[in-house]
């Protein structure tokens, strides 16, 4: 495909991703206008819906409330600024998938550098104009984090999307250069790479899954909470609504939460403040409705759940020692160990970045500091990888995993030299016709057992025997040596001369001047 039509195909991807991600925001947010207040100011719709976009690409907002809203809420002054930075993931989550998707095709088309760039370019120039349109006195934002960092929301997943394809798929540029070089590695270092990244991808996967099943049994456990905080809200349809839709957005950064309590470190809600299975200690807790499926404790015997980190982990290794022995190199225990060390180095780097992405500040005073510690929760996922995953990498091998001689070697096909010659049917040409066919026959692709000719043509075995037999001569045209099974049977076959002979048969080895009168005949 064009480099040209290449890259606005890209930018038109980025694009449709700012204006579904704007649209997701904005949308909601008139309607509620609309049938709530009944007369919305259009001037302040644009700029929240702007703000709910870019705090859901990880750009932080300094808020300053107005004295007026302080002294009609009744709050105090030291609470009139505070930062709110932590993210609602669920636009992140939706940019980064249809960016790598965008990276994949532009992969494809065989110019994924002209793609990456023109998307991140034009979506670049988007985000400064969502800020530069959107910008108010009581929201303060830094228009280079307003326009930087969803730019690498967006970028970055496009470039990992377009490299994962050019891998598998080739590129004829850097990353075939690249791949050609590990393929020049020894063994089964070729594919250490590629399966450090699979290994990785399944734990930090198979750790969401788990937090978002632990997330769900919090929620049935309760409930009961839950619904108490909505009611103490006081809130009609409309605020219902609008709360709901606000915590949709934040469930994947509360399945991260989830995670990394299942990992062990838990997370904090305020400074201060601990949830982990080892101990929990809550302070004054936001009246969101959500947050009623925290634990008011968490009894000792909940440490077991770090248990399920470390089945991930082992699963994983389960699925690469699948792999290793597949290639045959199952039993380099220095490609093993390696292998381990990648996966849990990757999985700790993943999973500390997902604490990054899943922490923050959601109010001022305490509240600043809330989400899960990227350290603790890199260095125990880490752990639990290296275990996982060890346990069935470097495990000493089964003999049944080792692949055997006898599995590998097929049997021997047995051949047979000269075969008896086999009459074929006639055909709608003549039967010289037909032999000739049969022996000079070209095959559309070589088979086994075939033999060339001097004009290059494959003869097929069979017919080749049967012409074979009918001239006393073997596959190749050489007689066949005398006093042989086969040429015995051909000198000597009667042949029944039918009713022409009155039903006599005679041998054809016999004197041919029998009458004895010399002229040769009977």
């Amino acid at each position: 495909m064009h480099r040209l039509l290449v890259a606005l195909l890209a930018a038109l991807d980025a694009v449709i991703a700012a204006a579904v991600g704007v649209a997701a925001a904005l949308v909601p947010l008139t309607l509620l206008w609309v049938f709530g207040l009944g007369t919305p100011v259009w001037a302040a719709l644009w700029p929240a819906s702007a703000a709910v976009w870019q705090a859901g690409h990880l750009v932080p907002h300094a808020i300053s409330l107005p004295a007026a809203y302080l002294a009609s809420a009744g709050v105090p002054a030291d609470a009139a600024s505070f930062t709110l930075s932590l993210a609602p993931l669920a636009y992140a989550s939706f940019t980064a998938v249809f960016a790598a998707r965008s990276g994949r095709r532009a992969a494809r088309a065989g110019a994924w550098v002209t793609g990456v760039v023109s998307s991140g370019a034009v979506f670049a120039v988007l985000c400064a104009l969502v800020w530069l349109t959107s910008r108010t006195t009581i929201d303060a934002v830094h228009g280079w984090q307003a326009v930087l960092l969803p730019t690498m929301v967006f970028l970055l997943p496009a470039l990992a999307g377009a490299v994962s394809a050019a891998w598998s798929d080739g590129d004829d540029g850097v990353v075939d250069r690249l791949h050609d070089r590990i393929d020049r590695l020894p063994g089964v270092w070729r594919d250490l790479p590629a399966l450090a990244v699979r290994g990785a991808a399944i734990v930090l996967v198979g750790l969401l899954g788990v937090g978002a099943a632990a997330l769900v049994l919090a929620l049935l456990v309760r409930g009961g909470e839950v619904i108490a905080l909505y009611e103490a809200g006081n809130m009609n349809a409309v605020g219902v609504v609008l709360v709901s839709l606000g915590q949709i957005a934040y469930l994947p950064t509360l399945v991260i939460w989830a995670m990394s309590f299942v990992a062990g470190p838990g997370f904090a809600v305020g400074a201060g403040t601990a949830v982990s299975p080892s101990g929990t200690q809550l302070g004054v807790v936001p009246g969101i409705p959500i947050l009623g499926a925290l634990p008011e404790s968490t009894p000792s015997w909940l440490l077991v759940v770090v248990i399920l980190p470390i089945a991930v982990a082992a699963f994983a290794g389960w699925a690469l020692r699948s792999r290793l022995a597949a290639s045959g190199d199952q039993d380099a225990v220095g490609a093993r160990l390696a292998l381990t060390g990648a996966v849990a180095v990757l999985s700790a780097l993943g999973a500390a970045l997902l604490a990054v992405l899943a922490s923050g500040s959601i109010g001022p005073d305490r509240l600043a500091q809330t989400g899960p510690a990227p350290g603790p929760v890199a260095l125990a996922v880490g752990v639990e990888a290296l275990v996982g995953a060890g346990i069935l990498l470097i495990s000493p091998r089964r003999q049944d995993d080792l692949p055997t001689a006898a599995a590998d070697v097929p049997a021997p096909v047995a051949t047979v030299e000269n075969p008896l010659p086999v009459w074929p049917p006639i055909g709608r040409s003549s039967f010289a016709d037909d032999l000739e066919g049969a022996a000079t026959r070209t095959p559309r692709r070589a088979g086994r057992g075939r033999a060339a000719d001097e004009d290059g043509r494959e003869t097929a075995p069979i017919e080749a025997d049967l012409v074979g037999g009918l001239l006393g001569a073997d596959a190749v045209g050489r007689p066949y040596p005398p006093g042989s099974p086969i040429a015995d049977e051909t000198e000597t076959a009667p042949i029944d001369p039918g009713p022409l002979s009155g039903g006599a048969g005679h041998d054809r080895t016999a004197d041919p001047d029998a009458d004895g009168d010399g002229d040769g005949r009977r």
